[in-house]
C-alpha cells in the first residue's frame, strides 16, 4: 500500500504543476531594514520549535470524532436525515469529517510553504526574505505534524479543496510581488488562523489543542508580518492599483468563506448533497463558525488599506463586517498566550508526576 491508497478519491500521479511569473529580486543593501519587521525576523528565529519532541503523541485520538465534539455541534445533528442513520453511518461520517478538515489543514500549509518560498525570491527588501525565510521553516514543520496526525491517528487523507487550490494558484501566478503575500499571509493565513482557532477552543482533547495551539502561535506572526509589509506599499498604491488588489480580496474571501462547508464529505459518502448543504448553510453552528472564520481577515484588510466600498460591501453580505473594529494585535497575542499557557501546564503536569515517582521512591526505601 502506498499513501495514494488512503485518499478516499483517486488523486493525479504527477505533481500540480501551478506556472509562476514575475521575476527574482535581488537587493545589494543588507544594513536597511524596518524595526517592526527586524524584531519579527528576530522572533521567528527565537520561536522554532520540534514538532516531534513539543507535542505528546501519545495522547489517543478518537478517529470518529477527532475534535472530541458533542453531537450538537454536527451540522446534521436533530435532522431526519441524521436520525434515520445507523451508528455505523454516523461513525464513518464523523471520521470522514475529521480527516476532511485536516486534510485541507495539511494542503493549506504546503500551499503556505510553497507561497513562502516565493516571497523569499519575489519581494524586494531584505528584512522581508529575512522574516520570510524563518516562515518557510514554520510552515515545514506545520506539514509535517499534520500529515503526522492524519496518517497516525486517522489513516485516510482527501484531496484539496478546489476552492483553495484556485486561490493559491491565483496567488503564485500572477507576477506582482506582492498577490502571494495578499493571497497566502493575509487571506488563505487570515482564515485558517480563525479555523484553527475555533477547533483550538472547541475541541476536548488535549493532543488537538496542543497542536491547535502550537501552530496558531506561529500564524500569529504570519499575519502580522502580512500586515506590516503590505500596509506601507499599498499606501503608495494608485486608486486602479489598489481597486484591483481589492477586487482579489473579495474574490478570495468568498472563495474562503466556501472552502469550509465540507461538500465533498457528502459526494464521498453518497449522501444526498442538496439536502446536506441545505443543513450545513442554514444551521447555527456553521453560521457562527462562518463568522468567526473571518475574525482575522477583516481586521487585517482594513489595516493594509484595501477598504473600498467593494471590499466594505463584500463584507457587509458576508455578515462579518463588524469584525472591521476587533484589535487585530490583541488578537495575535491572545493566539500566542494560549500556546505558552499549554507549555507551562504541561510542565506543571510533568512536575507533578516526578515529585510522585520521588515520593514513591523515598517511601520504598524507608519500608526496606
Amino acid at each position: 500500500m502506498t499513501m495514494r491508497d488512503l485518499y478516499t478519491t483517486p488523486i493525479p500521479e504527477s505533481t500540480w504543476h501551478v506556472p509562476v511569473a514575475g521575476a527574482a529580486r535581488f537587493n545589494w543593501e543588507y544594513d536597511d531594514g524596518r524595526d517592526r519587521l527586524l524584531s519579527l525576523y528576530q522572533k521567528g528565529k527565537d520561536k522554532q520549535w520540534d514538532a516531534q519532541k513539543r507535542i505528546d503523541w501519545g495522547v489517543a485520538v478518537d478517529p470518529h470524532n477527532v475534535a472530541g465534539f458533542p453531537e450538537d455541534l454536527n451540522p446534521l445533528a436533530g435532522s431526519d436525515l441524521w436520525d434515520r442513520m445507523p451508528q455505523e453511518a454516523r461513525d464513518e461520517f464523523g471520521r470522514h469529517q475529521g480527516t476532511w478538515l485536516f486534510s485541507q489543514f495539511l494542503h493549506g500549509e504546503q500551499g503556505a510553504l510553497t507561497v513562502a518560498a516565493r516571497i523569499v525570491e519575489s519581494v524586494p527588501d531584505m528584512d522581508s526574505k529575512f522574516y520570510a525565510a524563518t516562515q518557510v521553516m514554520d510552515e515545514a514543520r506545520h506539514v509535517e505534524l499534520y500529515n503526522k496526525f492524519i496518517q497516525d491517528k486517522i489513516g485516510m487523507y482527501y484531496p484539496i479543496n478546489q476552492d483553495l487550490a484556485k486561490l493559491l494558484e491565483e496567488s503564485l501566478s500572477d507576477g506582482r510581488w506582492d498577490l502571494p503575500y495578499l493571497g497566502m499571509q493575509v487571506l488563505i493565513e487570515g482564515l485558517a488562523l480563525a479555523a484553527f482557532g475555533v477547533y483550538r477552543d472547541m475541541s476536548t482533547n488535549p493532543l488537538v489543542k496542543q497542536l491547535l495551539a502550537y501552530v496558531m502561535q506561529d500564524e500569529a506572526r504570519h499575519v502580522a508580518f502580512g500586515r506590516l509589509a503590505l500596509k506601507d506599499y499599498y499606501a503608495q498604491l494608485t486608486s486602479k492599483e489598489r481597486a484591483e488588489r481589492e477586487e482579489f480580496v473579495v474574490e478570495g474571501c468568498y472563495l474562503m468563506r466556501d472552502r469550509f462547508k465540507g461538500k465533498e464529505i457528502f459526494e464521498t459518502l453518497d449522501m444526498p448533497v442538496k439536502e446536506c448543504m441545505n443543513l450545513v448553510d442554514n444551521g447555527p453552528v456553521y453560521q457562527l463558525y462562518q463568522s468567526l472564520l473571518f475574525t482575522r481577515i477583516v481586521p487585517c484588510v482594513r489595516d493594509i488599506g484595501l477598504w473600498g466600498d467593494k471590499v466594505k460591501k463584500a463584507y457587509a453580505d458576508m455578515g462579518v463586517l463588524d469584525h472591521a473594529k476587533a484589535d487585530l494585535v490583541q488578537l495575535m497575542k491572545q493566539d500566542e498566550d494560549i500556546a505558552e499557557e499549554i507549555d507551562r501546564a504541561k510542565a506543571e503536569q510533568e512536575l507533578a508526576v516526578r515529585r510522585e515517582e520521588v515520593h514513591e521512591a523515598i517511601a520504598q526505601g524507608t519500608e526496606d
